[in-house]
């Protein structure tokens, strides 16, 4: 990366780049390990001439850390497709529920962002339409990092909210859906063949946003539909329309590359697309439950918290881990 010319070719350079990145996410873990493990060999020898019990405890307290360590090499072996250690685009859609369901989409959104900063990793918000009354009715946010899509791929679907409505003037219970969608961020230059003439419509509009002199006076949201498939990849994150649509191209090739991965795993096929049923009649994949019991509980493996809130502030790795084992248990 270092050397000169290196990045003459901007799209080759990029390209190493990310492979580079994909290959220390694997490396540097192994290396770690193996620095600890020579390290408890000298603690051990230690151990055995320090009366004092120092070298002892900080060997008991290394041991901790790589028992850890070793946990999470593991579940991220768990992860061993191509497009797993990528960053990803996650999609929330409010389905039924009226205003609720808005407002459940911008809980999902908020829960996935407290996710995403807790882990350090980097988010940009590329799409958002607001709800007519209160959440959203849909955004889009790329959040970047080693694994991203590795770990929140299983939460792909429809995820349902029971709760007392704050919308209600009776308080009355309500059921509220919303839909999940997560695609890797891969290189555009993936082998997916589209023709961007004939296959592929460009909308424009105008961006959301604050009123007064922020408001958008210009076109500049993009909004691409691929015409074979329905696949819809939207921006509006970038004043500029080109920026826009560049975006908007990154993710529609994301989003076809991953139809094409999941042809193989109808499960997932199945869950994804303007098709799919957000409401009543479908199968959530997690159920959050807030009146009158309090618990969250995923629908395939089985897993239950009887504290909502921590999961609603991003605690949701249990359930990224528990999916990936009862993945690997059923493969």
């Amino acid at each position: 990366m270092a050397g000169t010319g290196f990045w003459d070719n901007q799209e080759k350079a990029q390209g190493l780049v990310n492979e580079r990145r994909q290959l220390t996410a694997i490396t540097k873990p192994l290396s770690t390990l193996c620095a600890a493990a020579d390290d408890m060999s000298v603690l051990v020898e230690f151990a055995k001439d320090d009366e004092s019990g120092e070298s002892e405890r900080e060997l008991g307290q290394l041991l901790e850390q790589v028992q850890q360590q070793l946990a999470d090499l593991e579940l991220q072996e768990m992860m061993s497709a191509p497009e797993d250690v990528c960053g990803a685009y996650v999609t929330l859609q409010a389905g039924e529920g009226g205003t609720d369901a808005a407002d459940w989409a911008e809980m999902l959104l908020r829960m996935y962002l407290r996710w995403a900063e807790e882990h350090g990793f980097a988010v940009e918000e590329l799409d958002r339409s607001p709800g007519e009354e209160a959440g959203i009715r849909n955004a889009t946010i790329a959040i970047r990092g080693s694994y991203v899509f590795g770990y929140l791929k299983g939460e792909i679907g429809v995820h349902r909210l029971i709760r007392i409505s704050p919308f209600d003037s009776a308080a009355r219970r309500q059921t509220s859906f919303a839909a999940v969608d997560v695609t890797p961020e891969v290189d555009e230059n993936v082998d997916i063949d589209v023709d961007w003439e004939k296959d592929v419509r460009v909308d424009t509009y105008r961006s959301g946003g604050a009123g007064g002199q922020h408001v958008n006076k210009t076109d500049s949201a993009v909004r691409l539909t691929h015409i074979p498939t329905g696949v819809v990849a939207a921006c509006q994150s970038e004043r500029s329309q080109t920026k826009n649509k560049s975006t908007a191209k990154k993710m529609l090739i994301a989003k076809l590359y991953q139809i094409e991965r999941d042809k193989r795993e109808a499960e997932l096929a199945a869950k994804r697309g303007s098709k799919t049923k957000i409401g009543f009649g479908g199968e959530p994949v997690r159920h959050y439950v807030l009146n009158p019991d309090q618990f969250v509980k995923d629908a395939r493996t089985g897993m239950r918290v009887g504290n909502p809130q921590p999961v609603l502030d991003g605690g949701i790795d249990g359930f990224l881990e528990a999916y990936l084992r009862w993945k690997l248990g059923k493969s």
